[in-house]
């Protein structure tokens, strides 16, 4: 009778171990089937982005063939009538390319904040260097950068303001010669800056020059419709010659003024040949209430360079970046 019993007790046991063991199989081999691949690195993580982001390329390319079916038939912001295709012109341009870093709000909610990827990549840098245009009085994201990183300098131009916003204190940061201004310089696409002009036109070029740098690791554009002309002339030479824009991120402002869909198409896919690539986009939601018959106009976009030797898309071992503790410490 023993024998018996302990024969059943031990076969039920076998019976829990095997079922144990073919529910921890299968869910193991589940769990891997839908998990996406990891990746460990830096270049395969910009490489699977960039797999990514091909498709939507392609994707937009079916898109203008549905609605067009070429770019000039595309209408921006179509009216809320028969036939209703369900698009707006910024569904042809989604940030596509995943950030391959943090990607965080820096400064204030609402107007002035900036979505800013990987800024731990710089945190620590000895040669941080970054310009900023157009500031009207707000520079809540100015102010948060200078506080999240140890040496970054930040030149900044306005044409009708004399200063930083009041976020950005002068005393302490002027004492450490890590801001810098300019008032009267507007952002263009030639220099025209004569005693007559107004406002008066600087490339970027020709202000990298003047302050002896060959890079920028963040250009923030905020200029009120001269972004096209100007971020046309600035990435063409690039293009036709091969060589890496002089920056590694940049972050802008778009207004859809009067602005075609042919037009605007041309300039995004010379933006990409030059190796922009959209990570974040954030419609003015601010703009978006006030004019509320306008529609979705304004846009913010944020953009990674992903050809040359940026920090944000290369390793650099003698460059510390902040992993373990909070911006600003230590």
């Amino acid at each position: 009778m023993l024998q018996r019993q302990s024969r059943y007790i031990s076969l039920i046991a076998l019976i829990i171990v095997v079922a144990v063991l073919h529910l921890t199989t299968t869910s193991s081999r589940t769990y891997k089937a839908n998990t996406i691949p990891s990746d460990p690195t830096l270049a395969s993580r910009l490489e699977r982005s960039e797999r990514t982001y091909r498709t939507v390329v392609q994707k937009r390319h079916d898109l203008v063939r549905k609605y067009g079916p070429s770019p000039s038939q595309i209408i921006m912001f179509p009216p809320d009538q028969d036939p209703w295709p369900a698009y707006t012109v910024w569904d042809y341009f989604p940030a596509a390319f995943n950030c391959p870093h943090e990607l965080e709000r820096i400064g204030n909610l609402g107007d002035g904040g900036k979505w800013t990827c990987g800024l731990s990549r710089i945190a620590r840098k000895d040669h941080c260097i970054i310009y900023s245009f157009g500031m009207d009085w707000e520079s809540s994201w100015e102010a948060a950068v200078l506080e999240s990183t140890k040496h970054c300098q930040i030149w900044g131009y306005d044409h009708a303001t004399r200063s930083f916003g009041r976020q950005v204190s002068h005393a302490l940061f002027n004492s450490q010669q890590r801001t810098h201004f300019a008032s009267r310089v507007q952002l263009g696409p030639i220099n025209k800056h004569a005693r007559s002009d107004e406002p008066k036109l600087y490339t970027l070029a020709h202000l990298m020059d003047a302050n002896a740098h060959d890079y920028v690791d963040i250009v923030k554009i905020d200029v009120e419709g001269y972004e096209f002309d100007t971020l046309r002339s600035m990435v063409q030479s690039y293009v036709e010659s091969g060589e890496p824009l002089p920056f590694g991120q940049l972050q802008v402002e778009l207004h859809m003024w009067s602005v075609k869909f042919a037009d605007f198409l041309a300039l995004w896919e010379l933006m990409e040949a030059a190796g922009l690539r959209p990570v974040m986009l954030e419609p003015n939601l601010v703009y978006v209430n006030y004019n509320r018959a306008s529609g979705a106009e304004l846009v913010e976009y944020t953009f990674l360079n992903i050809k040359g030797d940026n920090p944000f898309i290369k390793d650099d071992p003698s460059v510390g970046v902040l992993e373990e503790q909070p911006f600003g410490k230590g």
